[in-house]
């Protein structure tokens, strides 16, 4: 009888991880991280200033609170966000679509969108949307940069969408066919409701994705979470401290998204199942 590893327990013919390895190895990693931060700042001698951070989070003036610049910044990018997620998944599935149908003139232009976009800077789409998309359809500034990030990610998101569509079984799509139903009841009844659960891990990873993304917008002067961080820094210069809070706020708002929609997900596996 083979005696269960530090690191995994055997239950049911396959290995299960333990909860407080995995905990530990990230708390270690952390720790790693900090350590080397301190270490290279010691290296020249540099002043830590962590006591002027919590007023760039929250300040409290005549007994009235208010939200510091980095928060409101936050809200910026969750702004942002909100806008170019819904945008990027219609993106997505539009051009998911497209090359799958059987026009001719669908699939090429949704292949040529793909080859552009994704073997372009994203930097290099920001500029053209802000600079010359935005004069020309009379887009302002914000704008502009909604939909640079949402055809950016979009590609990304098409991708997610065909692989899913192509996971459903072929039996699916021809008993489809053959009770006569539609193209869209097709989509709508049989194939998105399979798909959907295999799609929502990497869907959550490109959302993570785009939240970090909004912050190249910092270059076309977007005062989002990383434009407030870097005018910060101009002002106090206080890089360390103001670099590691802006990092430790992404981590945080990223891992909580990833918590719920994994909770999201296996409640619809859960439903599935029954």
């Amino acid at each position: 009888m083979t005696a269960p590893s530090d690191t995994a327990v055997r239950r049911s013919g396959r290995i299960t991880r333990i909860p407080w390895f995995d905990g530990l190895q990230f708390f270690l990693l952390v720790g790693g991280l900090i350590y080397l931060a301190v270490a290279g700042a010691s290296a020249f001698n540099y002043n830590w200033q962590w006591y002027r951070i919590p007023r760039l989070l929250y300040r409290e003036v005549d007994g009235e609170f208010m939200l510091g610049p980095l928060i409101d910044g936050l809200f910026v990018t969750f702004e942002l966000s909100a806008w170019a997620l819904p945008l990027s998944i219609a993106v997505g599935l539009i051009t998911a679509l497209l090359r799958r149908s059987d026009s001719f003139a669908g699939r090429y232009l949704a292949s040529g969108y793909l080859q552009v976009i994704r073997n372009t800077p994203i930097l290099v789409q920001v500029y053209i949307f802000y600079f010359v998309v935005a004069p020309i359809f009379g887009l302002s500034p914000f704008w502009a940069c909604i939909l640079a990030l949402s055809f950016h990610e979009g590609s990304f998101t098409a991708e997610i969408f065909r692989s899913g569509i192509e996971s459903v079984p072929k039996g699916q799509w021809e008993a489809s066919d053959s009770i006569g139903l539609t193209r869209y009841e097709k989509y709508r009844h049989i194939v998105l409701p399979q798909a959907v659960p295999l799609m929502l891990p990497p869907l959550t990873g490109q959302v993570v994705t785009l939240i970090k993304h909004s912050s190249i917008l910092s270059a076309v002067a977007i005062f989002d979470l990383t434009t407030m961080a870097l005018d910060l820094i101009a002002e106090t210069f206080m890089a360390f401290e103001i670099w590691l809070t802006t990092g430790a706020i992404y981590i945080v708002v990223t891992g909580t998204l990833s918590i719920v929609v994994g909770l999201f997900e296996v409640r619809i596996r859960r439903r599935g199942a029954r």
